[in-house]
């Protein structure tokens, strides 16, 4: 008969076998640097006047006047940092910057390199909520941060680090089309951002009345002319039946997409709509996990995909989703914070457009330059951008962890 061998273990023993299950190999030599201090602060960026769009016109949400944002700066032994952000637009910033700071103490004697294990392991410390939202918009910071890092430690744009495809992406501008703007207030932003050197033009439809939205994408359409590339963005406002007939009517005007038409997470809409429009259909921004992404791509919904990356929880969740888009073809135009989608958009293989908004500008002591319609990867290391002053002076809250706290 087999004789059976019982080992008995120390609690100590066993803790440790069961961290080096779940974390990975024990720390050794190749771990050269660790998080010493993590930094979070809550700051509100005022809006120079209050805007609207589609969501605002059907009542389900109130004009934005700010916005909020959760800095994440990660410190190292080795005397290294990086800076990430994510952000919330009316409610959630209390919350994000709530969850951080339950979080990132984890980070603390973590080696900044091991990226992803460290994702893991911030979202199984705050499961309880979920691995998808508000909970993983609050890892997204410290997440961006540490990419931030990691390419300054190579002393390589983050673009370079990931491997760029290109040195410029085409960019458009958003923030002068909004529906709270009068028609001559757009035409005079148009002109405006032309004259920049802005690549594409976007602006808000899905007014109660759809002549109206029809007569100001016409007015954009003359003042541009027929060449300039103009994508019109109806903020998930429209139904099914709707979308259709405001998709054929669009269509005389050589749109390069319609941008959510329906609901962010009708994928079977949205696939019928790219099956039926000429025009492409873009979507994507307001979903905020890989597998959210997934269902999209695989239904088809999706000519430009609009993935946010600190919506989806940061550069590490994002570039799987730049992988399901590259595998399947599709084009994408990522979704607000230009200073990190410029980099990931100039690694996509598929030639991307980043969104240009100029609200952005006063937080950082960096500004990036635009010229022939295309937004140029600067050379500095990381993604380029440090916090200014202005951005201290918005800070209402903040919080600090581990040396230096």
């Amino acid at each position: 008969m087999a004789t059976s061998t019982f080992t008995s273990f120390t609690h100590a023993e066993a803790t440790a076998a069961n961290e080096q299950h779940f974390a990975g190999l024990l720390p050794g030599e190749a771990t050269t640097d660790r998080i010493t201090g993590v930094e979070l602060s809550l700051a509100f960026l005022p809006l120079k006047t209050a805007i609207s769009d589609a969501k605002v016109l059907t009542g389900r949400q109130k004009p934005l006047t700010e916005v909020a944002f959760l800095f994440a700066e990660i410190r190292t032994e080795a005397g290294l940092s990086g800076v990430g952000y994510s952000y919330s637009k009316r409610a959630g910033g209390q919350g994000l910057f709530a969850h951080a700071k339950e979080v990132a103490p984890e980070l603390l004697g973590e080696d900044p390199n091991d990226i992803q294990r460290l994702w893991t392991k911030l979202v199984w410390a705050g499961a309880s909520v979920g691995r998808s939202g508000l909970s993983t918009q609050a890892i997204a910071a410290m997440d961006i941060a540490l990419w931030d890092l990691k390419a300054k430690r190579a002393g390589l744009p983050l673009a370079k680090l990931l491997g760029a495809h290109r040195d410029s992406v085409q960019c458009y501008n958003t923030s002068g089309g909004f529906l709270s703007s009068s028609i001559e207030e757009v035409l005079s932003n148009v002109q405006a951002a032309v004259e920049q050197g802005i690549g594409g033009i976007k602006i808000k439809v899905g007014q109660p009345d759809a002549a109206v939205d029809i007569k100001r994408v016409r007015a954009v359409r003359e003042a541009l002319g027929d060449a300039f590339p103009l994508m019109v963005d109806a903020n998930q406002q429209w139904n099914r039946s709707t979308a259709i007939r405001m998709g054929r009517k669009l269509e005389e005007f050589d749109l390069v997409w319609i941008e959510e038409p329906l609901d962010a997470y009708d994928a079977e809409g949205h696939a019928a709509l790219a099956r039926e429009l000429a025009t492409p259909i873009a979507t994507g921004e307001m979903l905020t996990s890989v597998a959210e992404h997934r269902a999209l791509i695989s239904a088809g919904s999706v000519d430009f995909m609009q993935p946010d990356a600190p919506r989806v929880g940061g550069i590490t969740q994002f570039l799987k989703i730049m992988a399901l888009g590259q595998e399947a073809g599709v084009r994408m135009a990522p979704h607000f914070a230009m200073e990190i989608h410029l980099h990931l958009s100039a690694a996509y293989e598929i030639d991307p457009w980043v969104e240009h908004f100029d609200w952005l500008e006063p937080l950082f002591n960096e500004k990036l330059k635009i010229a022939g319609g295309r937004m140029i990867v600067p050379n500095r290391p990381g993604l380029g951008f440090s916090l200014s002053d202005q951005a201290r002076a918005w800070t209402t809250d903040t919080a600090r962890f581990g040396s230096g706290s």
